[in-house]
């Protein structure tokens, strides 16, 4: 070796340099890296404890929730053991009840006894009920008669008995039958009498005689009044004037001159006089009324005239309210408060001698006829 090379210094190698960094570098990333994994093991290790945490309160809650169902279960088991011995019990007590053997066929040999007495009984009803409904129709029609025979001499209403004779007959029509032949024809002839009568309005003649009563009342509305002038002087005061004056003054008011002699003179109503008259003329209408609803001709009448006789003895019949009230009371008496009701009587025999010739044909005993409708 030469002696350059002995003062020359010897340099490392490159590699021999860098070795150390890398090792440094290396140790820092070992570090590093094992820092992160602790890191991640104590957030791995945090998150398990608080899944643990979890899974812990969910068993807990999960554990509570079956051991309360187990005790409802088990409340509902006792309650349904109560309840099944309850009916048990209660099954034990009917079957305690329950008939015995013995009763229970003592009671299906009444029961099969009554059944046939049902039995028999609806045959025999069935048997007699269609003749029954004849006869209630055809009793219906007997009724019908008489009520039309009461209410024609009693209240004489021709359209009340025509209605209840025109009924009876339509249930004659309905049982077509040969042996009704009679009675129907006397029927229609009482029908048709009943038709031919003239039929009053009493209705109307009331309420006529109502408003006649009312203008009555109207009549001579205010009373007139003696007028004589001024109150006349004491006697005592009439020194002053001469005696003629004061006995003129004294009898003025009650003289009254009439230029026609010719015509009646009747007396001046006033007062208490006034309101007699009218009370009698109104008493005269009513009574009329009563006669014209109750069909009484000879009342009705006598009622009429009476009106006739006060309104023209003391209304003055000039006046036209007054002659026309004593005209309407004339045309009133014409009218008809009563008609001469025929003999339904004969009607009412050939339905009952029907109904008896049914009840023979039947075999059966007819009861005893009724007096007939007066």
């Amino acid at each position: 070796m030469s002696e350059t090379d002995a003062q020359t210094p010897v340099l490392p190698a490159p590699a021999e340099q860098t070795a150390p960094r890398t090792a440094g570098r290396a140790a820092l990333l070992l570090a590093v890296a094992a820092l992160l994994i602790a890191l991640a093991a104590a957030a791995l290790g945090g998150w398990s404890f608080w899944q643990g945490q979890q899974l812990q309160r969910q068993a807990q809650a999960q554990l509570a929730e079956q051991q309360r169902q187990q005790q409802q279960w088990q409340t509902a088991q006792a309650e349904g053991e109560q309840r099944l011995a309850d009916a048990g019990r209660a099954v034990a007590e009917r079957l305690e009840q329950l008939p015995s053997q013995e009763q229970l066929g003592e009671q299906r040999q009444l029961l099969q006894t009554l059944q046939g007495d049902q039995q028999h009984l609806a045959q025999s009803l069935t048997r007699l009920l269609g003749a029954s409904r004849e006869d209630w129709r055809l009793a219906e029609a007997e009724h019908l008669l008489r009520l039309a025979i009461l209410r024609l001499s009693a209240m004489q209403d021709v359209p009340s008995a025509i209605a209840l004779v025109q009924v009876a007959d339509d249930i004659l029509r309905a049982q077509n039958d040969p042996l009704g032949f009679a009675a129907r024809g006397e029927m229609i002839k009482a029908l048709e009498a009943l038709r031919a009568l003239p039929q009053p309005d009493r209705d109307g003649l009331f309420l006529q005689l109502a408003a006649l009563r009312e203008q009555g009342e109207r009549l001579l509305h205010q009373a007139p009044q003696f007028s004589g002038g001024s109150v006349p002087p004491a006697p005592e005061q009439a020194s002053e004037e001469r005696f003629w004056e004061y006995a003129w003054r004294k009898l003025s008011p009650y003289l009254r001159i009439e230029l026609n002699a010719e015509q009646e003179l009747r007396p001046l109503l006033a007062g208490q006089n006034l309101a007699q008259v009218r009370l009698a003329l109104s008493l005269a209408l009513q009574q009329a009324q009563w006669a014209a609803l109750n069909g009484r001709p000879q009342v009705y009448g006598a009622a009429l005239q009476q009106a006739t006789e006060v309104l023209n003895g003391y209304f003055d019949t000039a006046n036209p309210a007054a002659r026309s009230l004593a005209q309407r009371l004339s045309e009133l008496a014409e009218q008809p408060v009563t008609v001469e009701a025929p003999d339904l009587r004969p009607a009412l025999q050939s339905l009952q001698s029907y109904l008896h010739q049914r009840q023979q044909a039947r075999g059966e005993q007819p009861p005893a006829e009724p007096e007939d409708a007066q």
